[in-house]
């Protein structure tokens, strides 16, 4: 089945099995994240500083939508992991076709919602005027691109749950390619401002969806696309993709809600702390890269060797993935602690957006190497189909421990730049702490119930 381009992980290395899975994927997120870096170069350093606090603004919002489909990719991935780890390949092209009625049907109406309630998510956030009318036309552009976005991130997670991580990377590097050299042309030559950065992204992204789809299409094993298959989807696997996918999508989708509260406290603070929030992110997401990478390996191989039934193998991953988890990202830690400065300069070189930006940076490293732990925990139990549970969890400390903190802090102790920020933070204990208890004492039966066919 695919022997040139799967990858069995139930048998051979752990560790290495996992690094050979993470590293094209953090290659490839480096590419796009890349291109999301220029897309903020550009408007930092050739359009304006209320441009660039826009475009920042809006991230939540886009983040809000892509999550949702990420989480419903990643509910595809975790059933053909299953089945393709029990050697099911009926079941994986099943799984494969289920997961595209899905997204596609969802991936339009999301499109036409996005751009309907664009005006009414940006006055929730309290957006000020010098920065909502380019704000506006970003977001309502990007729902524009919001089904090539999605379609390529279901196929890349049917990729990746075969232990295909090269072809999703070398997608991405094209993609990068196209954005940046349309963010140059667009802006830089035909002056179109933040229309352009939007436009730029949106065609990108319909280049990585037409190369995704071409591919699986082509492809020789199970996991091959058949157009003609969505006439006639199995709604049994498509429930129980739903089953794991659909909580993944609300827990995701609604953290990135609860995120633009945390833009409305930021926002009282004016552009300076916007556009320094806004580098921030972009800095944040280099540091999430290699645990996110290393997630998704985690619960590609927990899939697969929960599809074996081989759940010692499962326990052992999960501790390969932490160490090593560690261990890159106590160096990463290190590194951003000292270059933040000139990293934020690069994105946008206003004094005041540098000294927010530094100061956000290195009051959450402390507390991100708290929420390693919880990442891989999560990881561990998606892979085993536990999507629900793990939502629960995440969404009592991203939205309703953060919310109650933000609103109590700010509004009776102190409302300052640290107390927001140290929000962000504290949440990611608080999940670290709850999700840790629950996998102590329920992941013994959560692998065994997950075994496919017990």
């Amino acid at each position: 089945m695919g022997k040139k381009k799967t990858v069995d992980m139930t048998s051979g290395n752990i560790a290495r099995h996992l690094v050979r899975f993470a590293l094209p994927l953090l290659f490839g997120n480096l590419f796009q994240q890349l291109y999301n870096t220029v897309d903020s170069w550009v408007v930092g350093n050739f359009v304006s500083n209320e441009a660039y606090s826009a475009v920042g603004t809006i991230n939540p919002i886009v983040n809000l939508f892509v999550s949702f489909f990420t989480g419903l990719g990643t509910g595809c991935g975790v059933v053909v992991s299953q089945y393709f780890g029990a050697k099911r390949e009926d079941k994986v092209s099943t799984a494969v076709h289920a997961g595209f009625f899905m997204i596609i049907a969802l991936g339009i109406f999301m499109t036409v919602f996005g751009i309907a309630i664009s005006p009414a998510l940006l006055n929730f956030m309290k957006t000020p005027a010098e920065a909502f009318a380019d704000a506006d036309k970003y977001l309502k552009i990007y729902c524009v691109g919001l089904i090539s976005l999605t379609v390529y991130n279901l196929c890349a997670a049917i990729l990746r749950a075969v232990g295909d991580t090269k072809r999703p990377m070398t997608f991405l590097i094209v993609t990068a390619v196209v954005n940046i050299i349309l963010d140059l042309l667009f802006v830089l030559k035909f002056g179109m401002g933040v229309e352009g950065v939007a436009w730029a992204t949106v065609i990108a992204e319909f280049v990585s969806m037409v190369l995704v789809v071409i591919t699986m299409m082509r492809e020789k094993s199970a996991i091959k696309f058949i157009p003609g298959k969505l006439l006639s989807p199995d709604f049994s696997v498509m429930k129980r993709i739903a089953g794991i996918g659909v909580p993944a999508g609300i827990q995701m989708a609604i953290t990135s809600f609860s995120n633009i509260f945390v833009h409305s406290y930021v926002n009282y603070f004016g552009i300076g702390m916007m556009s320094g929030y806004a580098s921030y992110l972009k800095i944040e997401k280099f540091l999430q890269l290699p645990l996110q990478s290393m997630q998704l390996s985690v619960t590609t191989f927990v899939g697969q060797n929960i599809g074996a039934g081989n759940l010692e193998r499962v326990r052992k991953g999960a501790r390969a993935g932490y160490v090593m988890s560690i261990m890159i990202s106590a160096v990463i830690s290190a590194t951003l602690w000292f270059t933040t400065p000139y990293i934020s300069a690069f994105f946008n070189s206003d004094p005041v957006s540098v000294e927010y930006s530094t100061m956000m940076i290195r009051l959450i490293i402390p507390f991100f190497m708290v929420h390693i732990l919880s990442c891989m925990l999560a990881g561990t139990l998606k892979g085993a189909g536990d999507s629900r549970n793990v939502m629960i969890i995440m969404l009592s400390s991203y939205v309703a421990f953060r919310q109650i903190y933000l609103y109590l802090m700010t509004n009776f102790v102190a409302n300052t730049e640290v107390i927001v920020m140290v929000g962000i933070g504290a949440a990611w204990v608080v999940a670290t702490i709850l999700i840790s208890i629950y996998y102590r004492r329920n992941s013994e039966r959560i692998f065994l119930n997950a075994i496919p066919n017990r």
